[in-house]
């Protein structure tokens, strides 16, 4: 069965770093599209990065510049490097995985989320 294990959350100063990790497994990973994103208390999920097969990127512009997406498709493993953290990017991130050209928040597979605090 499909599974995505989001890790490498925590707490952080503003001005940090951290880098999430998430495994899948159960599906022909290389052929999907990834993406990282991210929901705060009260507010709705939003995307942060997107990645495509081919490696392609793509940047919400809260984060552009400070962030970056990657993926190794023969570890079947997306990641997410934060710098530069602020307050406003504390919330639980989320994997999400879908058929490249589908809604990712109507048709993604879910991992279950990991937690980033910045203060």
């Amino acid at each position: 069965h499909v599974q995505l294990v989001e890790s490498g959350g925590g707490s952080v100063q503003a001005g940090g770093s951290l880098r999430l990790s998430c495994a899948a497994s159960g599906y022909a990973f290389g052929s999907y599209c990834m993406g990282w994103f991210r929901q705060a208390p009260g507010q709705k999920r939003e995307g942060v990065a997107s990645i495509e097969s081919d490696g392609t990127a793509k940047y919400a512009a809260s984060v552009k510049g400070r962030f970056t997406v990657s993926r190794d498709n023969a570890k079947n493993t997306l990641y997410l490097q934060m710098d530069s953290l602020k307050p406003e990017d504390t919330a639980m991130y989320y994997c999400g995985s879908w058929r490249c050209g589908m809604n990712p928040f109507s048709d993604a597979y879910w991992g279950q989320g990991t937690q980033v605090t910045v203060s």
